[in-house]
């Protein structure tokens, strides 16, 4: 993986300097037209490259990488409007994951074909283009597919918090919107199958303003890549919007000793000021 992503980054580089390189060109020229169809054809070359490489990458995810299950069982719970709102969050799912340094291998596990999720995902997508996702779709439940032991189910009810990222499991995400959770429900599934449960170190790590923890599926996609990849919940956890807290615990304390040390210091020396004159 190390060596793809630097040729990678020296394929970029190579592109970058053929485009100052024609930008340059064409200046000279003076011809704006033919400036512009270099451009574009550039353009479209590197796209297709880009495209070839994430799609190369995301097809090595399907065989090698870490699974990460999103789970369609509660299409039920939810009404037409937030299933829309649901398959447009997957599709950012599925976008961020396909442009990550190391994808996961998604599996939508529980997606009968007559759901109206699957309806409108083929609608959004197209049917050809939907053959074509680099995604295991199935209809069969998680627990037919992986062994129960590795599966951990992550819902903010659980009492259990995630406090490292492990390899060898397999998560578990709701295919649901925030608007549409019950509370407790994706915790009562788990506990009805006897799974493991997992929430995010929300609490730990940020001063979370009042509000349900909930986050919307490509927010928590990216910050289960970013901590599968860094280990990091100080990098991950930057994709919780901004608004929902209020900085995260170590920053704000950092501030607060910086604050601190300035003001003693000023103390300090007003008071050797003082001492000075008398």
């Amino acid at each position: 993986c190390l060596f793809l992503l630097h040729c990678f980054n020296c394929f970029k580089l190579l592109c970058s300097v053929r485009l100052v390189k024609e930008l340059e060109s064409s200046e000279e020229e003076g011809n704006q037209d033919e400036h512009k169809l270099k451009n574009t054809m550039f353009l479209q070359y590197w796209n297709r490259s880009l495209d070839k490489l994430l799609g190369w990458r995301t097809a090595q995810a399907m065989r090698f990488g870490q699974p990460i299950v999103f789970d369609f069982s509660y299409a039920s719970n939810m009404s037409r409007k937030e299933i829309e709102n649901t398959v447009s969050q997957l599709m950012e799912v599925e976008g961020w994951n396909r442009r990550a340094t190391e994808p996961f291998h998604l599996h939508f596990c529980n997606l009968q074909p007559d759901s109206h999720c699957k309806k409108e995902l083929l609608k959004r997508y197209g049917a050809e283009t939907w053959d074509r996702l680099l995604i295991t779709s199935t209809e069969q439940h998680y627990i037919d597919v992986f062994p129960r032991e590795q599966l951990v189910y992550l819902t903010a009810d659980s009492p259990n918090i995630l406090r490292s990222f492990d390899h060898s499991k397999v998560y578990i995400i709701g295919a649901l919107v925030d608007k549409s959770i019950h509370s407790g429900l994706s915790l009562a599934n788990a506990k009805r199958l006897k799974l493991a449960t997992a929430r995010l170190p929300l609490d730990e790590f940020l001063h979370w303003e009042l509000g349900a923890k909930n986050l919307t599926l490509d927010q928590m996609i990216r910050i289960m890549l970013t901590i599968k990849d860094t280990g990091k919940w100080e990098e991950a956890l930057q994709f919780v919007p901004k608004r929902k807290h209020d900085g995260f615990y170590q920053r704000q304390t950092q501030t607060e000793c910086d604050w601190w040390f300035c003001g003693f210091h000023a103390i300090a020396g007003s008071s050797n000021r003082d001492s000075g004159r008398t």
